[in-house]
């Protein structure tokens, strides 16, 4: 008989952190995190994007710490990261994924120009831009298009802006660093808008992998996966840091449906050529129907950053409709089990 569809369980403490009220620079979101375990310490990190209730809707990034992994306290009442003063990502820093090499922690992030704009209030196909550029302006600055830029440090206070990851004129995001080296070269995944249609081995928008020796240049990329099920046509972006296991990388997905809808999906990549695709659940772990999830900024999304393993458990943090933080748990066995080749 089969199985029934493996799926997360909810913290009933959910949204374990909401807006700050109080604060003039996350009074209206707090969402989309990333999470890591401190060696030192063994706190729960979180590094989360936060934005205030104003017009232009500037966007940085927050810092907290926990002892539980569900009850998160500020680290500071200011901004760790904040946008550049006149740099690619001088408008916003969105979506952080936190891996660490050695001493240093690696974080790369969506970015603007320009801030987006109140983006909830605009009409379909509006772009998001508020930068008055003359008509002879690069079309990615007309249209304030999202790239990705990678920043380094080794307390959060102190940053190394290393620069923009890919291109300046294709609306690429979603972009996640593999935790070490694969065959003596980076590895990132990310999801480049423009790559599908005519002339692409994919029909809408979906996952890239790339490859580089130094971070910044990645001069060899192949398609990995699209949307193949019933949920997840309309576009598929990586979201959380591969994991290594014994059986591949594993990695978490979302996927965009008919109902636009975001839902969670999982990936095993091969450990050694991760461009191969060992297995993926056929079932969405996750969809938004929860108060937290349908009203925000952008309804019926959920958008994890960031994931752990702790108690014998997969601990997804995960935004919800772009405004809050919420947390899902399974089984971890039982995760992998069902993604070894041959057993979704």
């Amino acid at each position: 008989m089969e199985k029934a569809p493996l799926r997360l369980q909810r913290c009933p403490a959910n949204p374990i952190l909401r807006p700050d009220p109080g604060s003039r620079w996350q009074s209206l979101v707090r969402t989309n995190p990333a999470v890591w375990q401190d060696a030192d310490t063994g706190k729960i990190m979180m590094l989360y994007r936060a934005a205030g209730d104003d017009e232009e809707h500037r966007v940085y990034f927050g810092l907290a710490e926990s002892d539980d992994g569900i009850d998160f306290r500020p680290c500071s009442d200011e901004p760790c990261f904040s946008p550049s003063v006149d740099g690619f990502d001088a408008g916003c820093v969105e979506d952080p994924r936190v891996i660490k090499m050695g001493e240093w922690y690696y974080v790369t992030y969506a970015a603007r120009a320009f801030p987006p704009g109140r983006y909830w209030l605009k009409k379909a196909n509006e772009p998001f831009s508020g930068a008055g550029m003359p008509a002879e302006a690069p079309r990615c600055l007309r249209l304030n298009t999202t790239t990705t830029g990678l920043a380094l440090t080794k307390d959060f206070k102190t940053w190394i802006r290393a620069g923009r990851m890919t291109s300046p004129v294709t609306d690429d995001r979603d972009v996640i660093l593999f935790p070490e080296k694969v065959g003596g070269r980076y590895v990132m995944l990310h999801r480049p808008m423009e790559w599908a249609g005519e002339g692409y081995p994919n029909r809408h928008p979906g996952i890239w992998i790339s490859y580089s020796e130094d971070l910044l240049d990645w001069k060899e990329s192949r398609f990995l996966c699209e949307g193949v099920e019933a949920w997840e046509p309309a576009k598929v972006g990586g979201n959380t840091p591969p994991l290594r296991t014994p059986d591949g990388w594993l990695t978490l997905y979302h996927a965009v449906g008919p109902d636009k809808k975001y839902r969670l999906g999982a990936l095993l990549l091969d450990l050694h050529e991760p461009h191969i695709v060992r297995s993926r659940l056929r079932d969405w772990l996750l969809e938004p129907v929860e108060e937290y999830e349908m009203d925000g900024f952008y309804p019926g999304v959920c958008f994890p950053c960031g994931k752990l393993v702790r108690d014998g458990k997969l601990w997804v943090y995960y935004g919800g409709a772009d405004r809050y933080v919420a947390l899902a748990t399974c089984d971890f066995a039982e995760l992998m089990a069902r993604l070894r080749p041959g057993t979704s």
